[in-house]
């Protein structure tokens, strides 16, 4: 049978879509299937936190599964709906390893009932239940008062309560709320109460004129009605306004507005409403289309008075392209729930399959857990800003980003990206340049390099990167979203160079395919390594394995297993595989091994009986970077295996490659990567 958590408020505007997208994530990382379950929706239209959970856990059941009785359904005989309910509760767990149940929304049934309602349920579908109390306009008093009747009432009705969280607490009342109340504290977090500009849209019944879609899960700064002079407006901006602006003045006033949004001496805006229903003068358009607009503009039919009315109105809530939104609620749920103790007390047992959103979400967890600074020498690049505003949101890492600041700044607010958080540096920085260039010449002398060389060459972003994690400034880097691999990691082999005891610098991939993790490696750095360097990278691919949860089991990949074959190629890994017994007589290592001996234990009990590596290995190492290269991007491709990396392995501080087509899903697990390989750093000096 699923596990199952019941998420309850005991009041309106909880903010409960964070806990339970919260405890989704945390259940996702534990066990493979898990759905999200809505018992009682609006009819009409498909509930929007239904279809943020299906879309950002890429949860594949449709969206009739996932709900069970309307709110009508409800009114018109509650028993009855309770039965449905029921019903289609136990057919969505028959698919699941463990189902998040959201309640009621207070939006149709009267406030001193609701919560009894949920409760009732919960206690029905014998799920435990997250107690969400709100903090918001209360005394630490009344918080202690409304969390002890919800509890009171979660006992009367039956009901087991799993844990008790208090959201939205002023950030002052937090320390005095938490020691006072046996629950976990919230703070109030603006981001995740602010309207995105997609609510706004949905509450002027609104369309989008121009502009770039992906801008409509942004949040908003606040809300003005351009009914000034423009110099007046402008004077009034602020981060993240959306403006409304009669559509027959649009002319006078929209030009002007997008100019301010993009001039680095203005804040940026989040949107123009247009209001009124009127079509813009045809020159107006023109002008308005050869602008190069990303900002959302939004036209709708209501007067002034009706869209400021209906905006104000408009509440933040969770939608599949409030990107930023879902971050920020993820970080701040790691941060105050105690996640541990919560398995614990589901009773929660690890599963032993593992599957691709298991290993990434494991691997933000692990980077969480003791944050590191990674640099990202390519600042400006708009997938690192993004993956960026991720990492920030999500408290994965404390990120510095190189390159001209105004510059960064400016693109991070035109695409409504929140990396505040990060350093900005420029690798001109005059002082940190003379401190570069010194080291450099330092380090490189015996190559001729002079110290008015060593000036320039330390301004190229790789190698003032570079720098910064050799000096300490930074615990990991980042690069290649927009250079090339030599250009990424020629640099670490300059200064950073390997660790002790290692001949060579390796790469390896993480392969996650649908039930587990392997390890193939080396696929993008040595060309054609020799036994020694072989053994080398299959050591160091081991002790990879082995930092990221994978139990190591070698494979020296060949065309032929055991001794049936015969060759200079074969004979390399032969060699090879001796060095390692050689060297680590503790790890399981077979070779030369085919793939299939490797990989499937029916063609290992035939051509490999016995071994304990055959049938199960983990850790696949090619004899060359022509056959890596093809096996990884084979098995991706063919396989549906999600690719994470190259990671390198071998320097003494890490320094990551990105593909120049990494995804920003990329660049925030490589990140992650990095900050998990600079603890290992660090725990080791």
């Amino acid at each position: 049978m699923a596990i199952g958590v019941y998420v309850a408020a005991g009041d309106a505007r909880s903010n409960k879509g964070t806990i339970a997208l919260g405890m989704i994530e945390l259940l996702t990382r534990q066990v493979g299937a898990v759905g999200v379950f809505r018992p009682v929706v609006r009819s009409g239209r498909e509930d929007s936190l239904v279809n943020t959970v299906r879309s950002r856990f890429g949860i594949g059941l449709p969206y009739a599964m996932c709900t069970g009785a309307t709110y009508e359904e409800v009114h018109a005989d509650e028993e009855r709906a309770a039965g449905e309910i029921l019903a289609r509760y136990r057919a969505l767990a028959g698919r699941c390893d463990a189902v998040v149940v959201i309640g009621t929304d207070y939006t149709d049934v009267g406030a001193p009932t609701e919560f009894v309602f949920n409760a009732e349920l919960a206690a029905n579908l014998g799920t435990p239940v997250m107690n969400v109390v709100t903090g918001l306009d209360r005394t630490p008093e009344e918080i202690a008062a409304a969390v002890e009747m919800s509890r009171k009432e979660l006992a009367e009705r039956h009901a087991t309560e799993l844990a008790t969280v208090v959201t939205r607490v002023a950030p002052g009342l937090v320390d005095e709320v938490a020691a006072r109340v046996p629950a976990y504290v919230l703070p109030e977090v603006r981001r995740l109460s602010a309207p995105t500009v997609s609510d706004l849209m949905a509450a002027c019944d609104g369309e989008l004129f121009m502009g770039d879609a992906d801008q409509l899960g942004r949040e908003t700064g606040g809300l003005m009605i351009g009914a000034m002079s423009l110099p007046n407006i402008l004077e009034r901006l602020t981060e993240g306004l959306a403006v409304v602006v009669p559509a027959d003045r649009a002319a006078a006033l929209v030009p002007g507005l997008l100019s301010a949004h993009k001039a680095p001496t203005f804040p940026a805006l989040s949107a123009i409403i247009l209001n009124g229903g009127l079509e813009l003068p045809d020159a107006v358009v023109r002008l308005l289309k050869g602008m190069d607009i990303r900002l959302p503009i939004i036209t709708t039919d209501g007067g002034t008075f009706e869209t400021a009315t209906s905006l104000s109105r408009a509440e933040g809530r969770f939608s599949p392209d409030a990107k930023g939104k879902i971050d920020t609620a993820l970080g701040v749920f790691a941060e105050h729930v105690d996640a541990g103790a919560l398995l614990r007390n589901l009773q929660v047992t690890k599963a032993a399959a593992i599957t691709p959103l298991m290993f990434e979400y494991d691997l933000l967890d692990r980077a969480r857990t003791d944050r590191r600074h990674i640099v990202l020498p390519e600042g400006a690049e708009p997938r690192i800003l993004r993956a960026a505003d991720s990492l920030l949101r999500r408290g994965v890492a404390e990120l510095t980003l190189l390159g001209d600041e105004r510059e960064i700044r400016l693109a991070a607010a035109t695409m409504g990206l929140a990396v505040e958080g990060a350093r900005v540096v420029s690798p001109f920085d005059p002082e940190l340049r003379e401190l570069f260039a010194e080291e450099y010449a330092r380090l490189r002398a015996h190559k001729g390099v002079t110290a008015g060389q060593a000036r320039d060459i330390v301004t190229d972003v790789s190698y003032f990167g570079t720098m910064m994690v050799h000096l300490g400034l930074a615990d990991g880097m980042v690069s290649g979203a927009a250079h090339t691999t030599a250009h990424t990691i020629r640099p670490s082999f300059e200064i950073i160079k390997t660790s002790p005891g290692v001949g060579v610098v390796s790469s390896v991939f993480f392969m996650c395919l649908a039930d587990r993790v392997l390890v193939y490696g080396d696929c993008a750095v040595v060309p054609d390594p020799t036994a020694a360097q072989l053994a080398d990278i299959a050591i160091s691919s081991a002790a990879t394995a082995a930092r990221f949860g994978v139990e190591p089991r070698v494979a020296m990949l060949s065309y032929s297993t055991g001794e049936s074959g015969a060759g200079p190629e074969v004979e390399k890994v032969r060699e090879a595989t001796a060095r390692v017994r050689e060297l680590r007589p503790d790890l399981p290592v077979e070779g030369p091994i085919q793939y299939d001996a490797a990989a499937e234990p029916s063609v290992a009990r035939t051509k490999m009986p016995g071994s304990a590596v055959a049938g199960r290995a983990t850790v696949f190492v090619v004899p060359d970077l022509n056959t890596g290269n093809n096996l990884y991007k084979a098995v991706q491709r063919s396989a549906g295996a999600v690719a994470i990396g190259p990671v390198l392995q071998g320097l003494r501080k890490p320094v990551n490659d990105l593909s120049r087509g990494a995804t920003v899903g990329d660049i925030v697990n490589t990140v992650a990567i990095t900050a998990i390989q600079a603890q290992a750093h660090g725990e080791a000096q």
